[in-house]
């Protein structure tokens, strides 16, 4: 496994090859914290001991052994230890359409679903999660897509929803959205808060606290959120680590490292290093 921080901590972020649309983490931290970031896809946590502490943008939530945490895509959390021990975890990052195709076939969910509680005590839930990782882990892909259908079934019959159609966006939801596009079109170099709202014809206040409602973080703090997603997806396709970095706009590898670490896990070069295996494995299968 790919160290992570400590020698006590370790950390495994995976693929397997046949589940594409489902990242696997399995990992011991003590001393590592996630900063505020947030996923495309779902966060389906269990844990197995210690206590993981998560915070959330009106809360926080501590989370001991048998708990499963639940967080819906682009939620914005953070995570770290909530006990002297640290906390053990087996997590799965299935994509959207992943969890809403599944609530199609067997709920009576239908659209976009969410989770309602972020944090549950559901043994059942948390062995089922663990024995996914464990599937996956020994090769069995066809055991492991039976047990994530069967866990995220029964999370969304006891704690799932459908979520509203959406809903035209506020004129300070419409001048963030237009600010997060042009983050994300001018990534390596982006301009300043003070350039952006004059861009967009606002003040730089109001462009921030527009922002903050809507992604429940700053400007900046979403867009280093926003590199390391595009520096993932790099790193996925074999890029180098250092190419990666400066494409995405960090101004070098040890600076991409450091948030790339914090974010996913495990540094960059541990995440390239299972893709790879991944995609290798995924070729012989098919050959």
């Amino acid at each position: 496994m790919a160290a992570a921080g400590t020698a006590r901590e370790w950390a495994r972020h995976w693929q397997h090859a046949e589940l594409p649309e489902l990242d696997l983490l399995r990992a011991r931290y003590v001393r590592h914290t996630f900063p505020r970031h947030s996923h495309e896809g779902y966060v389906l946590a269990a844990v197995t001991r210690g206590i993981e502490t998560v915070g959330l943008p009106h809360a926080t939530v501590h989370a001991g052994p048998g708990s499963v945490v639940m967080i819906n895509p682009e939620v914005p959390h953070t995570a770290r230890a909530g006990a002297p021990e640290g906390w053990v975890y087996a997590t799965l990052y299935p994509s959207a359409q992943v969890i809403n195709d599944i609530a199609a076939e067997l709920t009576s969910l239908r659209g976009s679903v969410a989770f309602t509680e972020t944090s549950v005590a559901d043994p059942q839930a948390a062995r089922l999660i663990i024995e996914v990782h464990r599937a996956a882990e020994e090769g069995d892909a066809l055991a492991a897509g039976t047990l994530l259908r069967t866990a995220v079934a029964r999370l969304l019959d006891r704690h799932g929803r459908a979520l509203p159609p959406r809903t035209p966006l506020a004129a300070g939801a419409s001048e963030a959205a237009l600010a997060r596009a042009v983050l994300e079109e001018r990534m390596q170099r982006p301009p300043t808060l003070e350039s952006l709202a004059a861009e967009l014809g606002t003040s730089p206040f109001a462009l921030l606290r527009a922002f903050r409602k809507r992604y429940g973080m700053p400007p900046h703090t979403w867009l280093t959120d926003a590199r390391v997603r595009r520096a993932r997806r790099m790193l996925e396709a074999g890029t180098a680590p250092a190419e990666a970095a400066t494409a995405v706009g960090f101004t070098d590898q040890p600076h991409l490292n450091r948030h790339f670490t914090r974010i996913v896990g495990v540094p960059p070069g541990a995440y390239r290093r299972e893709r790879a295996r991944t995609y290798k494995t995924g070729r012989d299968l098919s050959s």
